[in-house]
């Protein structure tokens, strides 16, 4: 290869590089927008309800399910699950509480109904509850088996919550992998070389190299050594070659 076509070959690779990231940070734009504008709201009505009585896990799920319907109604993306996951202790009738609707009935979460201890996972230690409260940012988490809610593959996108004050929990939305790859991989192969959409942890999300799937990691695979572009504001990256 002549110094040439060495120079041609790289401006081909940041041209599907740059092209790649945004059509990722496009595509995720929305729902963090979306997400942002909702956790808002929410926080607005948690000021109003708790100025007024305690607050109840029933006020609590009067209060979020316009918005978890809205949220699983956005256009263009298929939602499997929104809604709101309380801060520890919010509460006055209970330590901890999803207020949540999922499915293509659009049920509400029920998790001591639908399994055994499912009501005593601690989230408050999960990715997409820990990180938007300790950076009062919005985040994107996964991809992660949902024992919580779907036990299917999931990204969860999350935004932090405020009443007076303080952080008051996330609002909250999920994508399963299946639908993103429906979604993402068409775009992502009209870049002309291989993209894979990575976590910050190096988990693949989402590629259009059959040798990767969602959830290998990249760590001392061929991918390694390439660079990893930041997909804008959202927490991901692409890695093209």
């Amino acid at each position: 290869m002549n110094l040439k076509e060495e120079v041609s070959m790289h401006q081909d690779t940041d041209t599907a590089v740059d092209r790649a990231a945004s059509i990722v940070e496009s595509y995720f734009r929305a729902p963090v927008d979306s997400l942002v504008e909702t956790a808002a709201a929410v926080s607005r009505d948690l000021d109003a309800v708790r100025a007024a009585a305690p607050l109840t896990v029933s006020e609590l799920d009067a209060l979020v399910q316009p918005h978890a319907m809205t949220l699983l109604a956005l256009p263009d993306l298929a939602v499997y699950g929104a809604g709101y996951v309380a801060a520890i202790d919010l509460l006055d009738d209970a330590r901890s509480h999803l207020a949540w609707w999922q499915g293509s009935d659009r049920s509400r979460l029920l998790l001591a109904a639908q399994s055994l201890g499912k009501e005593r996972i601690d989230y408050s230690e999960m990715e997409w509850f820990r990180v938007p409260h300790a950076t009062g940012r919005p985040h994107v988490a996964g991809p992660y088996v949902d024992y919580l809610c779907s036990d299917e593959y999931t990204v969860t996108i999350a935004a932090p919550v405020a009443s007076r004050g303080a952080f008051a929990g996330v609002a909250a939305l999920d994508l399963l992998v299946d639908s993103i790859e429906r979604d993402l991989t068409p775009r992502l192969e009209d870049v002309g070389l291989p993209v894979t959409l990575v976590n910050g942890v190096g988990r693949v999300v989402v590629s259009t190299d059959h040798r990767s799937g969602a959830g290998d990691s990249v760590r001392g695979s061929r991918l390694a050594t390439l660079p990893r572009v930041s997909c804008g504001e959202v927490a991901l990256d692409v890695i093209v070659g």
